[in-house]
């Protein structure tokens, strides 16, 4: 299932990067590399969290996201909205509310008391669950939320996401797997060049963004993380 983009996509890309460099969600630290959850050194590192304490880049975004959604999937194909626990959670009450849909939330592991339900919320066996996330960098952390809905009886086919790193592979063989499309706005790619444009950041940290989006795997094992 490939990640394409169409110039609506693209458009939405640089203003989606625009938002959250306006707000300091972003930063770029080439000589101080951050090491993701996934293990990958990064020298980029970006807090879609961010977004929940600033109204009017949270409304556009989610604005972005939803005619995202109705280009590519369609609201009236989606039963409900599910957020993976935490940071999935407000951008997927945001999507439900803008598009009058059921909300869920997903929980990493049942909380092991009561019903010990990992999902809250409820919807019917069959229905299409959409699994709202912040972002994502090779996939694999969804792995969970997707077998969790699928496992209640959700069908599951699609995940969106604000941010997609579009650096370190893998991306593309776990979502064939999982047999889910990936929805998202923004990348590195358009992060960097709206970065340059607007002289976000000096020209050596630029550089050091360029150096790394060239070779990602590479640049990540020279820099103390994981490397294949």
């Amino acid at each position: 299932m490939p990640i394409s983009r169409t110039d609506a996509d693209a458009a939405a890309g640089l203003e989606t990067a625009r938002l959250l460099l306006d707000i300091k969600a972003v930063n770029f630290r080439p000589e101080e590399p951050y090491t993701l959850t996934s293990g990958w050194a990064s020298p980029v590192y970006i807090d879609c969290r961010w977004v929940i304490s600033f109204p009017e880049a949270r409304s556009r975004i989610i604005q972005l996201g939803c005619e995202k959604l109705d280009r590519e999937i369609g609201f009236d194909a989606i039963d409900a909205v599910a957020g993976g626990e935490t940071a999935g959670i407000p951008y997927a009450a945001w999507i439900a509310e803008a598009r009058a849909k059921p909300m869920l939330y997903v929980r990493k592991k049942p909380k092991g008391f009561g019903r010990d339900a990992q999902i809250e919320g409820t919807f019917k066996e069959g229905e299409k669950v959409l699994l709202v996330e912040d972002l994502t960098t090779d996939g694999g952390s969804k792995i969970g939320f997707v077998d969790a809905l699928r496992k209640a009886g959700g069908e599951v086919t699609d995940i969106f996401v604000v941010f997609f790193y579009g650096a370190f592979p893998g991306a593309e063989e776990t979502l064939n797997k999982m047999g889910v499309n990936l929805h998202y706005l923004a990348n590195w790619q358009d992060v960097l060049k709206v970065a340059e444009e607007g002289q976000y950041f000096n020209q050596a940290a630029n550089d050091g963004v360029r150096a790394f989006l060239d070779d990602p795997v590479s640049w990540s094992k020279d820099h103390g993380g994981r490397g294949e």
